[in-house]
């Protein structure tokens, strides 16, 4: 079974909620965007493992260049929205308005078509699933923007990648791995859960998955990979989430991508998906 990697290009500013780096501070900030993602794309390369990179459109505006590497390296492209904002605290208008300036964005940047969407911080969820009516009316197939997680989704929504109905048509929705542990549901394909796992623990959690017939999803940033990873004040909650076992992880990340069998997202688009609701 072919798993799936993909990738959120994104600076290590773009924190959703933080008023100390909000949109109007960007262009002030040091840029570790191009750095981190070239060390990124050297390890899938060393890895022989081809991704989907979902890329910011800022990102995409200020960095033409990256855009045009990773498609050169043969991996596919799709957009993480314009400004990194929360769907869920989006008007559909304006949602709609953020998607359509990101695709314009990659494509200008020679990023070739986008149809493939995820939200910043898995923010497709319950309260805004009128979003993926929004996607498909913009004429993208394949989302991954819901976790089944409780701080970010529902525990009870599908753990592998499945096709939802909209009001006009079918998408495919493509969660990330999560594991159960101490009675919880926790992230393990992605974040500060895949950070704190030992690489034989993911294999472990991936080969599960696998056996129940489900492809695994992982993602990762870039600047999960920094060298030198600029330092701020965060709330507790983000500053566990952006700096927790960042030491070393380039290391553990390749040694689970060396386990073989990993893929960009349109390896599972060929049909046989599970339907939500059956």
């Amino acid at each position: 079974m072919t798993n799936v990697f993909t990738v959120d290009v994104e600076e290590w500013f773009h924190v959703c909620g933080v008023e100390a780096l909000s949109k109007p501070r960007w262009d002030r900030l040091p840029s570790r965007v191009r750095l981190t993602t070239r060390r990124l794309l050297d390890i899938l390369d060393t890895a022989g493992v081809r991704a989907t990179f979902f890329v910011v459109g800022w990102v995409a505006e200020r960095h033409p260049e990256l855009v045009q590497e990773i498609r050169a390296a043969g991996h596919e492209l799709g957009s993480h929205g314009h400004d990194h904002q929360r769907v869920y605290e989006l008007t559909p208008d304006d949602f709609r308005a953020d998607l359509v300036r990101s695709r314009d964005a990659l494509q200008a940047a020679g990023g070739g078509p986008v149809t493939m969407f995820r939200a910043p911080e898995w923010s497709i969820g319950e309260r805004s699933l009128w979003a993926l009516d929004v996607l498909a009316e913009e004429a993208f197939s394949i989302d991954a923007s819901m976790a089944p997680l409780r701080l970010v989704g529902s525990p009870a929504s599908p753990r592998g990648p499945h096709v939802r109905q909209t009001a006009t048509t079918t998408m495919i929705e493509a969660p990330p791995l999560v594991c159960d542990r101490f009675g919880q549901v926790m992230p393990i394909g992605w974040g500060w859960g895949l950070r704190m796992s030992s690489p034989a623990r993911v294999r472990r959690t991936i080969d599960a998955a696998n056996c129940a017939g489900r492809p695994a999803v992982l993602m990762v940033h870039p600047w999960e990979i920094d060298p030198e990873p600029p330092r701020v004040t965060l709330p507790l909650r983000q500053h566990f989430g952006h700096y927790f076992r960042l030491e070393g992880f380039a290391g553990r990340l390749l040694a689970v991508l060396r386990g073989g069998g990993f893929g960009p997202l349109s390896t599972i688009a060929s049909g046989g998906l599970p339907r939500y609701p059956q």
